[in-house]
């Protein structure tokens, strides 16, 4: 079965550091181009960063240095560090990976704003909740 799964997010405090996994099964991250998203309560769908299998990474929302994604091949998961974390952090982080595999139901509304906007990724997962308090 070719699935992405997320997960690590949880509740924080602001200026605490998390690390979002996303592990895939049935294809490999270092062939796909993949990409983090986020949905915060409210709000529309947010390009985290995304970075290619020629292993190019480019920034959607301003970084202001405090994320940073890699990738353990090894283990097929990639990572999502989230330093100095702020309130408006808070959302649903979704990975998402292009792979040419079938489309996947899961991603939400991001699944959709990606597409709409002419990313074609079609693995999806469920997302991971982070909350960040203040």
């Amino acid at each position: 079965e070719v699935k992405v799964v997320e997960s690590g997010g949880g509740s924080a405090q602001a200026g605490g550091s998390l690390t979002l996994s996303c592990t895939a099964s049935g294809f490999s991250f270092d062939n796909s181009d993949m990409a983090w998203y986020r949905q915060a309560p409210g709000n529309e769908c947010e390009l985290i960063l995304s970075f290619t299998k020629d292993g190019k990474t480019y920034p959607g929302i301003s970084l202001e240095g405090r994320f940073t994604a890699s990738l353990d091949n090894a283990k097929n998961t990639v990572y999502l560090r989230i330093n100095n974390l702020k309130p408006e952090d808070t959302a649903v982080y979704y990975c998402a990976a292009l792979n040419g595999h079938s489309w996947s139901t899961e991603g939400g509304d991001c699944r959709h704003y990606a597409q709409s906007i002419g990313y074609e990724y079609n693995s999806w997962g469920q997302g991971t909740q982070v909350t960040v308090s203040s």
